[in-house]
């Protein structure tokens, strides 16, 4: 299990949502208060691993992910304070499923798309190669690591994630679960993904025989609203901000979304569609 966060809207310094906030990602990484896994036990330590993935001014992401704990890396905070971005992402690692190494880091990238993962397939070593089998063999010299979250990125890719993302979506996790129920009736599979191409944010919230992943979205500039720190960097108007758990202690400032739905958001403009729709 992991934690990540997203954000789309006027160009921002990295560090207002990734090591700024007192429950930033970064403080996540060491106290996560919502990462529960199956049996019910709270995971608060997220250290196997991180990474960021950001657009600018260029079509292609910038990408920088490493394979030890986010608290533990200077250089993580030193290019979050510099890097500004309309769009971008960030992730901190627990694994389920793959070697602790740069290469199961989170975001993944092809071209200009970039895709973050929390959540898990139960079985996925038994599962692993029915489903590689069925990524494109274009794409098949991408596979980089070992994880489900790879396989899940460039499986969707495969079937048109870059044209129409949602059917995409839909498909990849059709062929899951053909394949996970082959091996088990009662297996699980769980998705809380967060996938950009630079000019839409798109996240997933999707579980079958488990409890969802939790998934939050703010539009309030306010968001940001600490425990204790009250110097924090305003989030502009029209912007959306989306966490796997919420970066202050206000409630009011955040909206979970729904189970079994993918949304697309631009700046502010936020749509929620159910899938398989």
């Amino acid at each position: 299990m992991c934690r990540w966060l997203a954000y789309s809207g006027d160009p921002i310094y990295l560090d207002t949502l990734i090591t700024q906030p007192d429950h930033s990602l970064v403080q996540q990484s060491l106290n996560s208060r919502l990462n529960f896994n199956q049996a019910g036990k709270l995971l608060s330590t997220n250290g196997d691993g991180f990474g960021i993935g950001w657009y600018d001014q260029r079509d292609v992401p910038g990408v920088f992910k490493d394979d030890i704990p986010a608290w533990h890396d200077n250089n993580l905070a030193n290019l979050c304070h510099h890097i500004r971005a309309h769009t971008f992402m960030a992730h901190v690692r627990a694994t389920t499923t793959g070697a602790i190494q740069r290469t199961n880091c989170h975001p993944f990238s092809y071209k200009n798309w970039l895709f973050q993962h929390n959540g898990q397939v139960s079985h996925f070593p038994k599962i692993r190669r029915e489903l590689q089998f069925a990524i494109a063999p274009e794409l098949f010299p991408h596979i980089h690591g070992n994880t489900d979250s790879e396989t899940f990125f460039l499986l969707a890719v495969t079937y048109g994630l870059m044209d129409n993302p949602k059917t995409a979506i839909e498909r990849m996790i059709e062929k899951v679960l053909t394949t996970l129920t082959q091996y088990d009736s009662d297996g699980v599979l769980n998705l809380s993904l967060a996938i950009s191409d630079g000019t839409h944010l798109y996240t997933v919230r999707f579980s079958h025989n488990e409890a969802p992943m939790t998934q939050f979205y703010s539009t309030n500039t306010a968001c940001l609203e600490a425990f204790d720190n009250e110097s924090l960097p305003a989030i502009p108007n029209g912007c959306t901000v989306v966490v796997s758990e919420p970066l202050d202690n206000r409630d009011s400032h955040w909206q979970a979304i729904e189970n079994h739905t993918f949304t697309t958001i631009k700046h502010n403009q936020v749509t929620t569609q159910p899938l398989f729709s």
